[in-house]
Formats: structure tokens, sequence, C-alpha cells
């Protein structure tokens, strides 16, 4: 279920071009996707194209077209250095459901997009940690936080295999488009499962793949960085939070638009082979999803 590629060459790498992402970042300069191409799994920030979802949402308004993915109304208020940084493929906070009170892990919590919304639903009695091996990335995310006054968010500097939080510690684990890039996915089941509290909840939102991948793919470091090579097959990834112990595993597709896939599939093609899959093929295969699934009340 692991991939193969050399696993502290592809976080040090996912580690530098998310780096870069965010040291040369400025606010109203598109950001996009899981690097820095557009990849298969970006947000539709720069793109241009509304993506469907489950719900149908294509709205718009936020920085950089943030708002198409996020069907939430906080999302307007946030300012341009957070929405600008946004990576992810989807709402994991509004798949969470949160409430007043709970605590929120967010794993690859990159510049603090979906702490600082998770934040506004936990409120004041409420606490949301996140977690990001990128020493970049936090600081823009620190520095976000002392702008909005969010005394409920603190940021830790941490691997999602190794999190820095106490056993049974959290009520709900959140993630964007993040485990996909870890080289082991299993590890971080395990450790989300470790953190959360009896009956805690897991929800994340990630790329999933739905049949093989050419193995040019699965072995390019760029295309790890883009979340394509380190997609799970769906049913590994379900496999793979079942086995560290979750019930209730389930997992809703969300189609990604045909002009992103075929962005990613040209970008992909400069630096290696994929003359063995065609775009239509691509698009079938890979693909966002919601993720939800619970730790047993007792266990």
């Amino acid at each position: 279920m692991t991939t193969k590629t050399n696993q502290p060459d592809v976080r040090t790498y996912v580690r530098e071009q998310y780096g870069q992402i965010a040291e040369n970042f400025q606010a109203k300069t598109p950001s996009c996707g899981c690097s820095p191409a557009s990849s298969s799994c970006c947000s539709p920030s720069s793109q241009g194209s509304q993506p469907a979802t489950s719900d149908g949402v294509t709205s718009g308004g936020a920085t950089n077209g943030v708002a198409r993915i996020y069907n939430i109304p906080e999302v307007q208020e946030l300012p341009e250095d957070v929405t600008g940084l946004s990576l992810g493929c989807g709402d994991p906070v509004t798949l969470a459901s949160l409430q007043p009170g709970q605590t929120v892990l967010d794993l690859g919590s990159g510049g603090g997009i979906d702490c600082f919304l998770a934040a506004k639903k936990i409120g004041p009695t409420g606490r949301v940690i996140g977690v990001d091996m990128t020493p970049a990335m936090l600081e823009k995310a620190r520095a976000n936080r002392e702008k909005l006054g969010l005394d409920n968010v603190e940021f830790r500097l941490g691997e999602i295999e190794h999190l820095p939080v106490a056993d049974s510690s959290v009520d709900v684990i959140i993630s964007n488009c993040v485990i996909n890039l870890s080289p082991d996915k299993p590890q971080v089941f395990r450790e989300a499962f470790r953190a959360l509290k009896p009956g805690g909840k897991l929800a994340v939102s990630d790329i999933v793949t739905d049949g093989p991948l050419p193995e040019a793919i699965k072995q390019s470091l760029s295309s790890w960085a883009g979340c394509v090579a380190g997609a799970l097959d769906v049913k590994d990834y379900l496999a793979a939070i079942r086995q560290a112990g979750f019930i209730e595993a389930e997992l809703t597709p969300v189609y990604l638009p045909r002009e992103m896939v075929e962005d990613a599939a040209q970008q992909l093609g400069e630096g290696i082979d994929i003359s063995q899959v065609s775009e239509d093929a691509l698009y079938k295969a890979v693909f966002s999803a919601k993720i939800k699934a619970r730790k047993p009340a007792s266990s």
C-alpha cells in the first residue's frame, strides 16, 4: 500500500516545494494547487473554471475563486494573505459539521485557511491546532493568525506521520489535499486514530484514484508535489482508514473540472512520459473526494 519511492526524498522534496510557495507568495498573486505548477488537485484559484461539486456550488467572490470550493460565508471575511495561499481540493470544515467548544486538528495546515474557518465554527470555547512540516508555511500562518486576532488557533511544526499532540486529545481531525502527499498513509491514519478522542471524527478532502496510474507518474517527485503520484486508489484509501481502527468510513467522489485535468496532463507531460494514458482516462481516474470516518466510542 505504501509507495516504493524513497520516503525521505519525497518528504524533503515536498517540504521544499511548499516552502517555495510560501516564500514567493504575495497577496494578489494567484496560488494554485499542490505545487508551483498547476496540478489536478489545485483549487480553482487561477483556473477560471467552476468545479462541479455534489451540491452544485459554483459561487464566487472570495479572492482567487476560493469561494467556489468553500460553501460558507466566513470565507468572504478572510484577507487575500489567507485565501491566496489556499492549496486544497475541497472543504473539510463544512464536511466536519463542527460544533462550538470542540478541539480540531488540521493535518498539513499550510497558510491556515481551514484552521481559521474552523475557529469561526467552534467559537472562543473551542481550540484549533494546525500541524505543518514546512517552517515557511507556519510563519505565514502565524502571521495571519495575528492579523485575524484568533486566540483559539495555534500552529505546530511536525509531520503528519508523527503528530505533536497527546493521545485522545482532539474531537475532530480535518485535512485538505495533504494526506496524498505522505509516503506512509497508513501511519497517518494510525496517528489520527491515536490523537482522536473516543467517538471523534475524521473529515478529509483529498485526491484519490480509481484504477492504476502509470509507473512514470508514481515515481516522479514533481508529480508527488502535485498530488497525483501519491494518491491512493479509492479501495486502498478506505482500507487504510479501516485498518487504523476507524468505523463508518465513507468516501464521496467530487470530479474535477475537465479543463483542470487537461492542464495537469500538459504540466506532467513536460517532465515525464504520460503517452500511455489519455486525458479522458486521467479525468476518470484521478478525482477529489470527501472522506469521513469515526473512532469508536469505546476501543
